[in-house]
């Protein structure tokens, strides 16, 4: 899985799949490819590593017409030249690019061996370009590409070329996005939308068993039954400047820079002061409807799951309506029993997650209840669900998730206030959350300006040390797994988040003067708890980060920050005020600086770190 960009026009292909997939490499980087039908038939480059790598072995002369291209994430076979996409069938005339999971992948290949057919490759999608080879010598490539689905099991985004048909380029969706961009005299795919937007602003998204064919001046969408579904193009949101890095050294910084931004455009619209509540126009629920909900299960993977358990706390805290969160790829295994009476939330910013598309899918099978909490409008989750709420927090380009983080924390700050306004909660707290909402960007802009001295702690404190802790409780708790998260993704620092009270059961072994702590320390009725967890790790020698948002000196720190502060703390990280249920927001901003800078001093790819994917459409 991972990218995949398609061209057929009048142009040279050759530079547009290049571009395409350097701005859809931060999805997953392990190889590379193009194929391009031109005069002279089909031509294929493919390499291991990044895109530059790629750029490298291309000869001067490649040019075509029509073409398709693929950056990969290993999930059959390692990152090799051979196992690179596009692959072609055994007549070398068709090139296929492929997301995605073909599940009777072993049972076709010793099917297509048992009829004399060499697969050269480990991976599933080379059966899918012998499957379509076998039959598009006979029919047309649409009506090939269709005959070799209907023997295929699993997920895929499909892009196909035929060099001895030109004059076409045949997609097709089941699990995994396909976006058609519509413009004059050229049509372009991509799987996301970045891929295109330089190119066009009307995008055509496919659904589930969906196909088209296109042609450099005309497209034509239809079903694997070869019904015609004649979809209309849409006008994209995304601008081509969303993908710039607008003077940062890389999107990662530059997405936590964009926060005081998302969260004002995620709230936007949505508070209303004369009720004291929110308004979540996509929501699809009455009030009436809200009053039957006995409880609400969210379901989300990673960074996800984390904003879905500071959520579930936001919903409990103030609706009184029992919440909680659960990983996604652990709810769908598990038979779970589906209630009439719950509400269930689907939480995924690229809206693509496969592991929480289909424990959406099981709830929906069992009669269930799901609303979206999504950033990517058109996403196939978004679809699935119907209604919800978009966080609007733009393109997220870098792999490890920050402005998508703290925008669906806040919609669930939204959800709750909705929900509680409904329920039990009066107008004056309503008033009182509005407030903290209304207040949120200025404060994380406040954080912002706190960056260097963050920086300073993540140089000297945290980018020396083999392995960290974050501990937090009850509000502090998502916030410290979200960080320690942060963390190992970029920096590679191995990291582990614990309840507070849990350090003593058996983590505590672990802690000493070569590992730092980071304490997420809300100024709330545990602060006492939460400093004598800090006396337990001193007492071991431990280092310890305090983030908090408790006034100088509450700690006992005698208001020193900074590396070495007083003996009692390594630092003392503080963020702005707010109301206590709102804390979470702002507490998490400086582990992502922490995070950041970490990785910055070790050297990492910030922005594209080992092994991992942005979108994560396979099992």
């Amino acid at each position: 899985m991972c990218g995949i960009v398609g061209y057929i026009g009048s142009g040279d292909a050759v530079p547009v799949l290049i571009e395409g997939l350097q701005r859809l490499e931060y999805r997953g980087y392990d190889s590379a490819g193009i194929a391009v039908a031109g005069r002279s038939g089909l031509k294929v480059h493919k390499r291991a590593g990044r895109v530059d790598d790629l750029v490298a072995t291309l000869p001067k002369r490649h040019r075509g017409g029509v073409g398709i291209g693929h950056t990969r994430w290993a999930t059959h076979g390692e990152p090799t030249d051979v196992n690179a996409h596009p692959h072609l069938d055994a007549s070398g005339h068709v090139a296929v690019a492929h997301n995605g999971i073909v599940e009777n992948a072993a049972e076709l290949r010793a099917k297509l061996a048992a009829e004399g057919i060499d697969l050269v490759s480990d991976t599933d999608t080379e059966v899918i370009a012998q499957l379509v080879g076998i039959r598009a010598a006979d029919m047309a490539l649409e009506d090939a590409v269709r005959e070799a689905l209907s023997m295929i099991v699993g997920t895929y985004g499909l892009a196909v070329i035929d060099d001895r048909r030109p004059d076409r380029l045949v997609v097709a969706r089941n699990g995994s996005p396909v976006v058609l961009g519509v413009g004059r005299g050229a049509h372009h795919v991509a799987s996301d939308v970045a891929a295109l937007v330089r190119h066009t602003d009307q995008v055509v998204h496919l659904d589930d068993h969906e196909l088209a064919v296109l042609h450099a001046d005309s497209y034509r969408t239809f079903t694997l039954d070869a019904r015609p579904t004649d979809k209309q193009p849409a006008t994209t949101e995304v601008t081509a400047t969303a993908f710039d890095l607008a003077g940062h050294d890389d999107y990662m910084h530059k997405e936590i820079h964009e926060q005081p931004t998302t969260v004002a455009r995620t709230l936007s619209g949505r508070l209303d002061r004369r009720f004291a509540t929110a308004h979540l126009g996509g929501l699809d629920l009455s009030a009436r409807d809200l009053l039957g909900v006995r409880r609400v299960k969210i379901l989300g993977c990673g960074s996800a799951y984390y904003a879905g358990l500071a959520g579930a706390l936001l919903v409990e805290g103030l609706s009184r309506i029992p919440a909680d969160a659960e990983t996604a790829s652990e709810f769908r295994y598990r038979n779970p029993v589906i209630d009439a009476d719950t509400l269930y939330v689907a939480v995924s910013q690229s809206g693509e997650t496969f592991d929480t598309l289909a424990a959406v899918q099981e709830i929906k099978r069992k009669g269930g209840d799901v609303i979206g909490v999504v950033n990517a409008p058109g996403s196939t989750i978004a679809g699935e669900c119907g209604s919800g709420v978009y966080i609007h927090a733009g393109p997220e380009v870098s792999v490890a998730s920050t402005k998508s983080f703290t925008s669906t924390v806040v919609a669930f700050a939204l959800l709750a206030l909705h929900l509680g306004r409904v329920r039990d909660l009066g107008p004056g707290d309503g008033t009182r959350l509005i407030d903290g909402l209304d207040a949120l960007p200025g404060a994380i802009d406040e954080v912002l300006r706190a960056e260097d001295a963050i920086a300073t702690v993540a140089r000297e404190v945290i980018a020396p040390a083999a392995s960290a802790f974050f501990i937090g409780r009850v509000r502090g708790y998502a916030v410290a797994l979200e960080g320690a998260q942060k963390l190992k993704e970029v920096s590679y620092i191995h990291a582990e988040a614990y309840p507070a009270a849990e350090l003593k059961h058996g983590p505590l072994a672990l802690v000493g003067p070569e590992v730092p702590t980071v304490v997420v320390v809300p100024d709330d009725h545990l602060l006492d708890k939460n400093l004598a967890s800090v006396e337990e790790i001193r007492a071991r020698r431990g280092l310890v980060i305090a983030v908090t948002d408790a006034p100088a000196g509450a700690l006992g720190e005698g208001g020193t920050t900074g590396p070495g502060g007083d003996g009692r703390f390594a630092a003392v990280l503080r963020v702005p005020r707010t109301e206590p249920e709102l804390a979470p927001v702002l507490l998490g901003v400086p582990l992502q600086l922490l995070a950041h800078h970490a990785a910055l001093a070790l050297g990492r790819d910030i922005d594209r770190p080992r092994n991992l994917a942005k979108s994560v459409t396979v099992e």
